[in-house]
């Protein structure tokens, strides 16, 4: 009778092999450690899943007196209309930064920030990304006193609240839009922009001045408050650029809703999307590929952002020193029929 054949422990050495690199690329790649190109840390993880090749990230933490987990706070704003959960960005970077943990053999502990301060000062953690800091911030004092690395999602509102932070390169996301519609036959371009107190706002509405003054045409603006009504309040602010003249011939948005409150206003205006108007907006909501018409958006990869914070606050915990401590991921145009250029029809000249 034949013995079941004996199970055997991937080794990093059969990783290495795998990847066609390194033992010592496969630990740093693992650790966040060293300077490996994306392409090659992407190998050797995709390498060690394929092996079911666990990591020791987690039993070093505990070896050295950590605990082999991360946290990963999600801050509730009273202004939102729906639980972060249900926003498509703040599920994919949490989704994205608990598979990157898990890769390099942590867990991933998702906390809300109205937890007690007794729980953010007692939870062992040997680490936090800290995503969407607010200048009213109450989490920032409590984890600085407890002394562990952080890294902050998103840039935060002073520039040296935070050692580390990964961020979207939000001037370049617009950019990309806006260089869409204009090369779509857009010349007047309207945009949403929420008063808000965290940083995002604000890098829009500079980029988006930036970009207006490069090509000297009109800055065209409605700022919305996001509170008690955010999605009235935004479409009247759709409403307000729409009744200028002259009018827009093409609107932003820059929150994951506002496509819809755009799309909504422009049918209240007797407005047809795309023949008098071109519609896009900043978001992750995989609805717009299926609204009438389908939404241009930009994605700013979350799925890139919580791998990102994930290698940074890592290399954070095994190095504290060394390593590059500012990260912007490059967002990505999804070009939809609500910024496709009508086609004008041709008349026939008079003979």
């Amino acid at each position: 009778m034949k013995s079941s054949p004996v199970w055997r422990r991937p080794t990093l050495d059969a990783v290495a092999a795998r990847a066609g690199v390194s033992a010592a690329t496969v630990s740093n790649a693992l650790n966040g450690t060293g300077r490996l190109s994306e392409s090659t840390r992407r190998r050797v993880l995709a390498a060690a899943r394929e092996l079911g090749y666990a990591p020791a990230g987690a039993a070093r933490a505990l070896a050295h007196g950590g605990s082999g987990v991360l946290g990963l706070t999600m801050t509730t704003y009273g202004d939102l209309p729906v639980p972060y959960t249900e926003i498509p960005y703040y599920a994919q970077l949490a989704l994205s930064a608990m598979a990157a943990a898990h890769e390099r053999g942590y867990l991933l502990m998702v906390m809300p920030s109205s937890l007690s301060p007794w729980m953010w000062l007692n939870t062992p953690m040997d680490g936090v990304i800290h995503v969407g800091p607010r200048a009213d911030d109450p989490v920032r004092s409590l984890l600085l006193e407890r002394g562990i690395p952080m890294v902050c999602e998103g840039r935060p509102p002073q520039p040296r609240w935070y050692d580390a932070w990964v961020d979207a390169d939000h001037e370049a996301g617009l950019r990309l839009l806006l260089d869409h519609l204009e090369e779509s036959g857009a010349r007047r371009i309207g945009l949403t922009l929420p008063l808000h107190d965290d940083e995002y706002p604000r890098l829009i509405g500079r980029a988006y001045a930036s970009w207006c003054g490069d090509r000297d045409v009109p800055a065209l603006v409605e700022e919305f408050a996001t509170l008690p009504d955010y999605f009235t309040a935004e479409r009247d602010a759709v409403g307000r650029l729409l009744a200028r003249d002259p009018r827009p011939d093409a609107v932003v948005g820059v929150y994951s809703d506002s496509g819809h409150n755009i799309l909504a206003t422009a049918r209240h205006h007797g407005l047809r999307v795309p023949r008098d108007l071109l519609v896009a907006c900043i978001s992750e909501d995989p609805d717009y590929a299926a609204t009438t018409p389908p939404v241009t958006t930009v994605s700013l990869r979350p799925d890139r952002v919580g791998d990102e914070a994930v290698d940074l606050l890592i290399a954070l915990i095994n190095t504290r020193h060394g390593t590059d401590r500012r990260r912007l991921v490059q967002p990505a145009l999804i070009p939809r029929r609500s910024t496709r250029a009508p086609v004008r029809r041709r008349t026939t000249p008079s003979p």
